[in-house]
């Protein structure tokens, strides 16, 4: 096939290794320290090993279709995508739902570095396939899923979007304090924070949260009990949930909206009673993070767009 005028933008993450050889300048300080704390130097270099062999390979098979743009992960808030780009991820599946919280409708193609290191569930094709896969985006004949991603609206004209959960709270983990409205009721509450999940988050963060409570219940009722998920999510589905981290109840604070099910026709709104050092950030990227403070409300919904990922 003849080289397409589409672009390909490859997202690059740095390794463990990569990262330590920028805090120490070399990797022999970096083998020093890590041997120094007792740490095993040999899983960071087959690490990094992986990772750049990885991308080397993608890198070779779709500069022969396509012309290529690759960027770090810490440009996805700057860098301004075409409508018709195709995204190629190299490494985790966390990449993958990084760059989903910045595109709309574009291909997204994970590229595993590792197998036997990471799991790939969104992440699902291997480096040697680039080639193939890559020309099939541009053929429009890869089989695709869609993504529900969450929005919230504060009501000093921020904006922020998430792939996998929004998490409200204070950037010290302090004790957070908001008023939140959920069915037509209102509760003031002191907590260590709000989680917000997507259909696809339910099965990260916010299914961590819901086997921890499970796993207090069962010592408390002195049961042993697991959970069991029905179905699979859907991860396209038009809703999002939400749970509260550690309520604190007392006489100005209540615990009874603590977890729920938010669909597109429900009012979902939090307010902040917080003086400083309010937050919210989306997918783990707290330096990409909205202020939220003096009683400013936060709106929570369905995105207006879905994210789309190339699987098998």
């Amino acid at each position: 096939m003849a080289i397409t005028s589409r672009k390909i933008v490859i997202i690059k993450k740095p390794t463990r290794l990569d990262q330590l050889v920028a805090r120490f300048n070399s990797i022999q300080q970096v083998k020093f320290y890590i041997e120094h704390i007792d740490g095993n130097f040999e899983d960071y270099e087959s690490e990094h090993s992986a990772y750049q062999n990885s991308l080397e390979i993608v890198i070779r098979n779709i500069e022969k279709v396509a012309r290529i743009h690759i960027i770090d992960w810490m440009q996805l808030t700057n860098y301004q995508f075409n409508t018709d780009d195709v995204i190629a991820t190299i490494g985790q599946d966390g990449l993958v739902v990084n760059a989903l919280k910045y595109l709309n409708d574009q291909y997204v193609v994970g590229f595993n570095s590792d197998k036997n290191r990471w799991d790939g569930s969104l992440a699902q094709f291997d480096p040697s396939e680039a080639g193939t896969i890559i020309e099939m985006c541009l053929q429009d004949t890869v089989k695709t899923k869609q993504i529900t991603k969450g929005v919230v609206n504060l009501s000093d004209n921020q904006k922020l979007y998430a792939v996998n959960d929004f998490f409200i709270g204070v950037s010290n983990h302090s004790s957070a304090r908001y008023q939140i409205s959920y069915r037509k009721k209102n509760e003031m509450h002191s907590s260590s924070g709000v989680l917000v999940s997507t259909p696809l988050g339910r099965s990260a963060w916010m299914k961590s949260v819901i086997t921890g409570a499970n796993g207090i219940m069962n010592r408390i009722q002195n049961k042993e009990s697991k959970l069991v998920e029905k179905r699979e999510e859907d991860w396209s589905n038009d809703y999002l949930y939400f749970a509260v981290r550690e309520p604190f109840p007392s006489v100005s604070s209540d615990n009874s909206l603590v977890f729920g099910k938010i669909n597109d026709k429900d009012d979902f709104f939090i307010e902040s009673k917080m003086g400083e050092n309010g937050i919210i950030f989306s997918d783990g990227i707290q330096s990409d993070y909205l202020g939220f403070n003096y009683s400013v409300k936060a709106k929570f919904g369905i995105a207006e767009n879905k994210g789309r990922i190339v699987i098998r």
